[in-house]
């Protein structure tokens, strides 16, 4: 499923593209305005989450969050149906919602990521991960959400 994410739902877009969703963020688009933000929907083929009623109303496909906090939030995705567990292996870049690809072992590794383990970059902007102590805390978040 191909989301978009209002202005009022960035923390959101990251777990959600953790979890391997195709998740646009409009404010990343440089999309504000509620016109524009339900053209962009509906150009991209994507369901809107949103916190706004009248924008959901609007929107040909939408989902109306109803809270704030961002683990409030994962569980009514959880309770609307979303599989929100990590994948084995990252498959989107949390910061632009590309691609991502393993790094070969012998590869070249930058300087700031761990000598040793698993290591992808997005094929957009480039950016490395891997999993740490983040990973593991939205593993931990993500099943608080579940099990309540």
């Amino acid at each position: 499923m191909r989301l978009l994410l209002d202005t009022m739902l960035g923390k959101l877009t990251t777990y959600l593209r953790m979890c391997g969703y195709d998740a646009a963020y409009s404010l990343e688009r440089d999309v504000e305005a509620d016109d524009a933000v339900l053209e962009l929907a509906v150009a991209e083929d994507r369901c809107l989450l949103t916190r706004d009623v009248a924008l959901a109303a609007r929107a040909p496909r939408s989902l109306l969050l109803g809270t704030r906090d961002v683990e409030d939030q994962l569980r009514e995705l959880y309770e609307a149906g979303f599989d929100l567990s990590l994948p084995d292996e990252p498959t989107r870049c949390s910061a632009c919602n590309g691609r991502v690809d393993r790094v070969p072992d012998d590869a070249d590794r930058p300087e700031y990521a761990p000598a040793e383990g698993a290591l992808w970059r997005c094929r957009d902007c480039g950016q490395y991960f891997w999993k740490g102590s983040h990973w593991a805390d939205v593993r931990e978040r993500l099943e608080r959400v579940r099990t309540v």
